[in-house]
């Protein structure tokens, strides 16, 4: 069996060695560069050390892992645009390094290349894996539509927001640990246990990014924290401060929400102590560790032996003590 750090490799290396053989090359360059920012490659690895329980051939999927890749990037890059941001991996984002109109024609370009690539694994599962990725990409799509959806509420509530980062986050996670077992003719049992898995380790990862952006370290996260505060974005913290401050804190934290001119590095420092008052961080970790509870139940319902299954419990135990 590999190990997840071998795995990154053979991702890494097989995305450096893709030809763009088609014309014009500036519809491509941007997919090329997009690609090659690099970043964790979370789900082409969950996809192949789920395929890798049970057989020892992962290269033999690595279009397909590299499929997801492909896709996951290019809802970065549309993303990106929607959110008009100008840094992405501490790189221009495509629509500032070349403009609006290239990211939406290269990043339509790039869903149906994630499409050819998916396509490309065996006949007898293409229909059983291109169902999994249909239904998974149009679930991601509601789910971005709720996330600008609740821009303008404010009463979001914490179950609303748990399912939106189900549908934007989680979902693609549990797309790759699923389709890593159908192409390794797993049992439907074992199927449906790492989907869950992968979907229960999908709300921690979030999650855990949502406290990241408030209590991380800047050197180490490699932005300046304070993002989703600024921008008064509802996460499962803002939403918590808001149901469970007192009178006068409401009031507090009401006065920041409606401020439009203000000090970002004070607004920052006022609102987390206000976290820190109504205990959100707490809250907060409580939650990742619930879910990451979840998910490992579920892997442990995988009828596959502990040691085949470490590879995978090392690299999920690596993504929750990230701290960027």
């Amino acid at each position: 069996m590999y190990t997840s750090t071998e795995i990154l490799n053979k991702v890494n290396t097989f995305i450096d060695q893709l030809p763009y053989d088609r014309r014009p090359a500036s519809l491509y360059d941007p997919i090329k560069y997009v690609l090659s920012l690099g970043g964790k490659r979370i789900r082409p690895v969950l996809m192949l050390l789920a395929y890798n329980l049970y057989r020892e051939d992962p290269e033999r999927i690595l279009m397909q892992a590299v499929a997801l890749e492909t896709y996951h990037n290019y809802t970065l890059l549309h993303d990106d645009l929607m959110d008009n941001a100008d840094l992405r991996r501490g790189h221009e984002t495509v629509h500032k390094r070349w403009d609006a109109n290239k990211a939406i024609l290269s990043g339509d370009s790039m869903l149906v290349l994630a499409y050819q690539r998916m396509q490309q694994c065996d006949g007898r599962h293409l229909q059983a894996v291109l169902d999994v990725f249909t239904e998974t990409a149009l679930e991601i799509g509601e789910g971005q539509e709720y996330d600008m959806s609740f821009e303008t509420r404010n009463d979001v509530t914490e179950a609303e927001y748990i399912e939106m980062i189900r549908l934007k986050t989680s979902v693609l996670l549990a797309c790759a640990v699923k389709i890593g077992a159908i192409l390794a003719d797993a049992p439907e049992d074992d199927i449906r246990n790492l989907y869950k898995f992968g979907e229960q380790l999908g709300l921690a990862f979030q999650l855990q990014d949502d406290l990241l952006d408030v209590y991380g370290d800047p050197a180490v996260f490699g932005k300046a924290i304070g993002g989703d505060i600024t921008s008064n974005k509802k996460t499962y913290m803002l939403i918590n401060a808001v149901n469970r401050a007192d009178d006068e804190q409401r009031r507090e934290l009401t006065r920041w929400l409606t401020a439009t001119d203000f000090d970002r590095e004070e607004k920052v420092k006022a609102v987390t102590a206000l976290y820190d008052q109504i205990g959100i961080r707490q809250l907060c970790e409580q939650k990742i560790n619930y879910y990451f509870d979840e998910c490992r139940k579920y892997l442990a319902k995988v009828g596959v032996s502990d040691d085949r299954k470490q590879m995978l419990l090392d690299y999920t135990d690596e993504m929750m003590k990230r701290r960027k």
